[in-house]
């Protein structure tokens, strides 16, 4: 099996002046890269590193804005034989302090050898290196304005000494940093990952992957950049900043390039049906798009809907709506859906779903709630949905089809480990398999993602999950989908937790905020038995998401009771 360093030095033998990545930015022409560009970049990255000590299998942290100098960065530690880690950059969405913490948490955990970065943030590093306790060696930081590109010596660089089993990179599980914990992946199985997923999606040559995302999580690292890299696909690239400020940008460079995949969690797809106006749809032509693959995090029927509805008359077909289930832990991929067949659509009994934990179908003449499937397991991974909670003999025994218990998965591009956790590593597992947190249903051999364990709300002895709550929320007219959050508050007074969600709009009429925080709290209750107590309507802007586009429950709580030490209550 080749390792990353052997397939980047073939192709730059064989095709160096093939483009490898469109490069878009903001005021900027396009940048072409090519495979030479790329890999003369990263050898002089490589050369950077050897000089500041960093040896084979050391970890590197790459904290570079979205750049061609974060991708070259990247691909220098491959071929230095390193272990590269992008980190997020602190922007007006991460909250400071927390950002500092967390990053000299994660120095001090993965003991990086160097840290590349640009120099504007040198100064913001080096704050967080003063903060290291004593025993923690500081590394030293690789300013990306003192490196320069070289003709790759692909005989003198480390990366060709690798074994396929080695440790190639780390990504971090996203929180409201994204400075977590560091996945381990080796080469074998970054390219079992690759090597079926590409055949569950029908990746050729003839693809060509439009992306947005960020590198700092998987669906960007993995699917829309090392995999078209590697494969030889060419790969249109914007700024996730970019993208954010005028997302109709991502439908122009599908248009442009002729596009054909791209990568989106849910709450984009409302995103852009809401927020991109006609006056910048002119010339769009999204019939080149074979698939927009939905991922990261529940995906819903009603999303795809009102995305379809909007680009319809763009050319996009309703076929190319697909779905997938991915971690970091897996490399990326668990399952997928839509590729072969039509992303099935289960409707079931809401009560059923949020009440009894079983998706059962609804009573004959009653409307139910619509879920997609995720798909089905990659031919290299088993997916089993067990009880959230071990048993009394300290197994977690399967459940039967349609009842929600927590998503387990084996595979042969499961993480090495949590980078200098096998603590947490331990505790990840269960006989073998991997315990994902999320929770889920299987029907028919396809899975249903449902939401997260460790959000859970105790209200009254019963289990509350938050996603279920901020679904229904984003279904009253007023509030943006997506950007509701729902949490648990105790109450010292009843000995429970009272259920909270905090809602964005965008009317500022106090008139208008009241009546739909009353027709949230009406609607949740009557279709949850959920007793809601408390709805906060906030302006845009308002709700922290994590580094991946997620939201931060226990950071939006923590920022919830700040500002509300002794909340009131509505009866």
């Amino acid at each position: 099996m080749p390792t990353f360093s052997h397939v980047l030095q073939r192709a730059y033998a064989e095709c160096p002046d093939r483009v490898a990545i469109h490069l878009l930015q903001n005021r900027q022409e396009d940048a072409p890269i090519t495979y030479r560009a790329l890999l003369s970049g990263g050898a002089g990255y490589a050369r950077a590193l050897q000089a500041a000590g960093v040896g084979a299998g050391d970890v590197v942290i790459v904290i570079v804005q979205h750049s061609a100098e974060l991708m070259v960065a990247f691909w220098g530690a491959v071929l230095h034989g390193a272990v590269p880690a992008i980190m997020p950059f602190l922007t007006e969405k991460l909250a400071p302090e927390r950002y500092r913490q967390d990053l000299t948490a994660l120095i001090e955990t993965t003991r990086p050898a160097a840290i590349v970065t640009y120099p504007e943030f040198a100064g913001e590093i080096s704050g967080a290196l003063s903060a290291l306790s004593v025993q923690t060696k500081r590394p030293p930081l690789v300013v990306s304005a003192d490196v320069s590109a070289c003709e790759p010596d692909f005989d003198g660089l480390g990366g060709l000494e690798r074994a396929p089993d080695d440790i190639v990179l780390l990504q971090h599980s996203s929180g409201t940093t994204g400075l977590q914990k560091g996945v381990a992946l080796s080469h074998r199985a970054v390219f079992s990952q690759l090597d079926h997923y590409a055949r569950a999606i029908h990746l050729t040559q003839d693809d060509v992957v439009v992306s947005w995302l960020p590198l700092y999580h998987d669906m960007g690292l993995i699917a829309s950049f090392i995999m078209p890299i590697l494969t030889r696909v060419p790969l249109v690239l914007l700024s996730p900043f970019d993208w954010v400020r005028a997302p109709y940008k991502l439908l122009h460079a599908i248009t442009r390039y002729r596009g054909t995949l791209a990568w989106l969690p849910n709450f984009a797809y409302n995103f852009c049906a809401q927020k991109i106006r006609d006056r910048d749809l002119a010339g769009i032509d999204l019939s080149s798009v074979r698939a927009l693959i939905n991922c990261s995090e529940p995906t819903y029927w009603a999303s795809h809907q009102a995305f379809l509805g909007r680009y319809a008359q763009y050319g996009l077909r309703a076929g190319a709506l697909t779905t997938c289930y991915a971690m970091a832990e897996n490399v990326f991929a668990v399952t997928q859906a839509g590729i072969d067949a039509p992303v099935t659509v289960d409707e079931i009994d809401q009560r059923g779903l949020l009440i009894e934990r079983v998706a059962r179908p609804p009573a004959d003449g009653v409307s139910g709630m619509k879920l997609l499937t995720a798909g089905r397991p990659l031919p290299n991974v088993q997916v089993r949905v067990v009880e959230d909670t071990a048993s009394i003999d300290g197994q977690h025994h399967d459940l039967p089809d349609r009842a929600i218990g927590e998503i387990a998965l084996r595979s042969d591009c499961m993480l090495t480990g949590y980078y200098n956790r096998p603590d947490i590593t331990s505790k990840a597992f269960d006989d073998g398999w991997y315990l994902t947190g999320d929770l889920g249903y299987l029907a028919s051999g396809e899975l249903y993602v449902t939401g997260r364990k460790k959000d859970l709300i105790i209200v009254g002895g019963k289990n509350v999950y938050p996603q279920d709550l901020e679904r229904l929320a984003g279904e009253v007219p007023g509030v943006h989908p997506g950007r509701v959050v729902a949490f648990g508050v105790l109450n010292a007074d009843a000995g429970t937790e009272d259920v909270v969600v905090v809602a964005e709009v965008d009317t500022t009429d106090e008139i208008e905020r009241d009546a739909i925080g009353d027709a949230v709290r009406r609607y949740v209750t009557q279709s949850s038995d959920v007793a809601l107590r408390v709805v906060r309507i906030v302006e845009p802007r308002w709700l922290l998401k994590t580094s991946s586009g997620k939201i931060a429950h226990a950071a939006n709580r923590d920022k919830y009771l700040a500002e509300n030490q002794t909340p009131e209550v509505t009866p």
